[in-house]
C-alpha cells in the first residue's frame, strides 16, 4: 500500500469539500470489487462502500452507494425513483462519471449523477470509497459522506 494522488476530478471535489486531509491509497493487487478491497484494507467487507451506476428507462444514471456485502434490490430502487433501472454498462459509467467501473469514486464526476446512499452504509464507522481506479481507495466518517453528497438520510435499497 502506497499514498497516491487522486484523479484531477475528486481532488476538486476533496478541495471544494474541505477534505484536504483526506489520503488515497493505491494496493497492488488491486480494490475493483468489495471483496478484493476488504482484503487489501484489512476491513469487513461491509465497511466498503461500492459505488454502482445504473441507468434509468429514460436513459439518466443513477449512482447507489451501499455497503460492499449486500446486492442492490433493482425492484426498491425502481418504487423509489419512480422509474425502471438497470445496471450501466461500461462505457455508460466512464461517459456519466468520467472513471472506470470498479473504480467509481461516490463523488467529483465529470457530469452530476442522481445518488442514493444505502442507510446501512451511513451506520459505519469508516466506508471506504474508490478512488477514481481499481487500485485506489480512501477512507471518510458518515458525516462526510453527507456533507460532500447533501445526503442526510439513507434509504433502504438492499436485497
Amino acid at each position: 500500500m502506497k499514498k497516491v494522488s487522486p484523479p484531477q476530478c475528486l481532488q476538486n471535489a476533496f478541495d471544494a469539500n474541505n477534505l484536504g486531509h483526506i489520503d488515497v491509497f493505491e494496493f497492488p493487487d488491486g480494490t475493483r470489487s468489495a471483496a478484493d478491497a476488504a482484503n487489501a484494507i484489512g476491513c469487513d467487507i461491509s465497511d466498503i462502500g461500492k459505488s454502482l451506476v445504473f441507468m434509468t428507462e429514460a436513459g439518466k444514471p443513477v449512482l447507489i452507494i451501499m455497503n460492499g456485502a449486500d446486492q442492490v434490490d433493482l425492484n426498491k430502487v425502481a418504487s423509489l425513483i419512480g422509474l425502471s433501472i438497470r445496471k450501466a454498462d461500461a462505457n455508460e459509467v466512464r461517459e456519466h462519471t468520467g472513471y472506470a467501473i470498479g473504480g467509481v469514486p461516490p463523488f467529483g464526476h465529470v457530469h452530476p449523477v442522481e445518488t442514493l446512499i444505502d442507510a446501512k452504509l451511513l451506520a459505519k464507522k469508516t466506508i471506504w470509497l474508490a478512488a477514481g481506479t481499481p487500485k485506489t481507495v480512501f477512507a471518510l466518517s458518515p458525516d462526510e459522506l453527507r456533507n460532500v453528497t447533501g445526503i442526510e438520510t439513507g434509504v433502504t435499497i438492499a436485497a
